[in-house]
């Protein structure tokens, strides 16, 4: 059979990529041939339309090539084209169930493709996509519709937030939600709140209202994904922005200048400085721009109590909840944060956790840990007691496991650091005693116990528990039993020592202009005039600096006229020397008293810039502010404080058992062997250290090299050796001699 010529014209015209590419350099001079292949793909539209599911195969390659073909040169001939991206819309919205699934994947992506050249906007694209995502019931489909609606969603935020698609896409989210809470449906809402959320593109109160309609559903999966945003969503975003911190390597600009210095100058080699220069200004850029305040969506809530009352009525204490044991612990979790992060007042979750405390129950710690977790100063005490009781009971007894005993004693605490008026001193000195136990685990819980009680209920141990401190401050009247309800006020560490600063910085700018060093109060407010411009925080670029320069008048606006002159003249003296006065008939104040005078009145007549912030806190590095605070008052801030944004996890209420449990032989091995290093063959120490300088890229010794060096190039200085005279040979000889007297050629001998 003789084989066909095609002319070069056909050619051109079965080329579509060629032609596409002659499209895009000249529109048009080939504007014929373009309406040539649209007329072509209207035909094969027409034709495909009358039975999309009895397509042959050729038809829907032609018809899956004419579409990618139009799509790319689309922008070319807006005026032809105008209807294309409706039509498209139409075949996959009519017919997505019965499309082939590579023209299918070619249609979304030309869709897509369409909405990166601007011919139609993202609202467009979502509105097509979107019901396709809920309705279709192929997984490829959905995964391939999921990942372009989402990263059509990050590319319209990534240089500004596009704020009105972001609250179109939101409201589609959240009605898709409450439209019908028993569909499955609503776990789409709960993939893209989650995923923009960590990445930090939905950052507002309006995803966090998703998350929370989607905890209120009905349906396990859409309540399991709306709970672990809440109990995780936060962690995911920082471990996100952790990594893509790391991957940012430093770049050594004064290695590379170095290197275009001495090496040969190429235009590559420029271009790649240049490169790196362009990267490291962009850094700085970002450095200097102002950092995003990202909140935690349990803060973000409107109506946190609403919200805790609504998900423990309707999940936990419902008897009809569908929710399994793992599940209904996780709302649980959430309940409890909310609860304590908020200080909430859900009397009903209390009595909720009775019947739960018991060794017997599966997952006993995660309930303990909750518990605890719920537990905050404004709980009155007649609720928790029946709870510690019941824990006492229960876990901590002679009969009991080490390991049982340890994790009660442990949720006490817990218990106990957040509400210390839960306890009754019966109870308290019943559970001290455990201190004298001989397994580990139970005397470590007890003696954390009974420290805890040393430094905030003193007065409910014995005499001869409470310790010196706690005995000595008790006598003295410095520490008093705390009341219910009862808060302890504010103040700002270190405020003292920017208040000594300032009036430090005041006299030498005096004693510089010749002036004396203590000035009137006229004198004293025309300085502050002139500095008040200096609100900013100001950058030097010398090291000694240290980022903040010229700020000390920020802070020295006179509210009153009358007062505000004394209090800085005295301040100093009273860091210098607290014990002196100014007169003999005034009575001497303690360090205590005269610093919260000073913080008092700088707090309340003084207004604190930024860059007195920021100096506040370089000082307070300096000073170390935390040392100046009592050991007791110091570990009871940071018990208190210890969770308040972290979970409390039943990894930390079984904390000490680990010490109770006896290691079998094996278990000792494993542990043995895991910190020994692979040796899979026998080695001195010698060849491991240099394998381990060869995999880091450090160098060897001149005498390993020499050993190391090749044959042929040691025959040069072979025959040098053996052409040397006699009076040659008597001088390398006597000066190896001294070398060797003297220690070698560094002189390493001792003297």
């Amino acid at each position: 059979m003789v084989k066909r010529k095609v002319g070069a014209l056909e050619k051109v015209d079965a080329d579509l990529p060629n032609l596409q590419h002659k499209l895009r350099r000249d529109p048009t001079s080939y504007k014929d041939d373009f309406c040539k292949q649209y007329n072509q793909y209207a035909t094969q539209r027409e034709i495909f339309l009358q039975a999309p599911s009895s397509a042959t195969d050729g038809g829907i390659v032609s018809f899956r090539d004419l579409i990618d073909f139009v799509s790319h040169v689309a922008d070319c001939y807006p005026a032809i084209t105008a209807k294309f991206p409706q039509e498209l819309a139409e075949i996959l919205t009519l017919h997505h169930t019965v499309l082939e699934a590579e023209l299918r994947e070619k249609i979304v992506g030309s869709l897509v493709l369409l909405r990166r050249k601007e011919i139609i906007d993202s609202s467009a694209l979502l509105h097509t996509l979107f019901p396709i995502l809920t309705t279709t019931p192929s997984k490829s489909l959905r995964t391939l519709v999921f990942q372009k609606i989402l990263s059509d969603l990050r590319s319209s935020n990534a240089k500004t937030k596009n704020h009105r698609l972001n609250r179109t896409i939101q409201t589609v989210l959240y009605n898709l939600l409450t439209s019908d809470r028993s569909s499955p449906k609503g776990i789409w809402a709960v993939k893209f709140t989650r995923e923009l959320w960590k990445r930090q593109i939905w950052t507002d109160s309006k995803a966090v209202e998703i998350m929370k309609e989607a905890s209120l559903a009905d349906n396990e999966k859409v309540i399991t994904g709306g709970v672990r945003f809440f109990l995780g969503g936060d962690k995911e975003r920082e471990e996100l922005e952790d990594e893509s911190s790391d991957e940012e390597t430093a770049i050594d600009l004064g290695k590379l200048r170095h290197q275009a210095g001495i090496n040969k100058k190429t235009g590559k080699k420029m271009k790649s400085l240049d490169k790196a220069v362009a990267t490291v200004k962009k850094k700085e850029r970002k450095k200097s721009q102002p950092h995003q305040l990202n909140f935690s969506a349990l803060h973000l809530l409107h109506d946190p109590q609403g919200f805790a009352e609504t998900l423990f009525s309707k999940h936990l204490q419902n008897s009809k909840s569908k929710l399994n044991l793992e599940q209904k612990l996780q709302v649980l979790q959430l309940v409890s944060r909310l609860v304590g992060l908020h200080k909430l007042t859900v009397i009903s979750l209390y009595s909720y956790f009775i019947k739960y405390l018991t060794p017997r129950q599966p997952s006993v710690t995660s309930f303990l840990a909750s518990l605890a977790q719920s537990t905050h100063s404004l709980v009155p005490p007649d609720v928790l007691e029946p709870l510690v009781q019941k824990i006492a009971n229960e876990f901590v007894s002679e009969a009991a496991a080490s390991e049982v005993a340890s994790a009660g004693l442990n949720a006490i605490r817990e218990i106990c650091v957040r509400q210390p008026l839960a306890m009754n001193d019966t109870l308290l000195q019943d559970l001290v005693m455990y201190r004298k136990s001989k397994d580990k685990g139970v005397m470590m819980a007890a003696k954390g116990l009974l420290g805890l009680y040393r430094e905030v209920g003193a007065e409910l141990l014995k005499k001869r528990d409470r310790g010196k401190q706690a005995a000595m401050g008790l006598r003295s009247g410095d520490r008093k039993e705390k009341r219910f309800g009862e808060e302890e006020a504010g103040e700002i560490e270190g405020l003292e020592l920017l208040e000594q600063w300032k009036a430090e910085e005041r006299k030498k700018r005096r004693e510089e202009k010749g002036l004396p060093a203590e000035g009137s109060d006229d004198q004293a407010a025309e300085e502050d005039e002139e500095d008040w411009g200096a609100w900013d925080v100001e950058e030097d670029e010398s090291d000694d600096s240290g980022g903040w320069i010229d700020v000390e008048s920020d802070a020295d606006i006179n509210i009153s006229d009358d007062e505000d002159n004394k209090p800085p003249l005295k301040k100093p003296k009273l860091h210098d020397d607290p014990s002196i006065t100014d007169g003999e008939t005034k009575p001497v104040q303690s360090p205590q008293a005269a610093a919260e005078k000073k913080i008092s009145t700088l707090a309340t007549t003084r207004i604190l810039t930024p860059a007195d912030l920021a100096k506040l806190q370089e000082l307070r590095i300096q000073a170390n502010v935390s040392s100046l605070l009592k050991p007791s008052q110091k570990r009871r801030v940071e018990k208190e404080n210890r969770h308040i944004d972290d979970p409390l996890t039943s990894v930390e209420i079984e904390g000490l058992a680990s010490l109770s449990s006896r290691k079998t032989k094996e278990a000792k091995l494993a542990a043995a062997a895991a910190g020994k290093t692979d040796r899979n063959e026998h080695r001195s120490t010698q060849s491991i250290r240099q394998e381990k300088k060869i995999k880091e890229g450090k160098s060897t010794t001149n005498k390993e090299k020499a050993r190391k060096k090749n044959f042929f190039m040691t025959l040069g200085k072979a025959k040098g050796k053996q052409k040397r005279s006699l009076v040659e040979r008597g001088k390398v000889l006597k000066g190896h001699v001294e070398r060797q007297k003297r220690g070698g050629k560094r002189g390493n001998k001792g003297t």
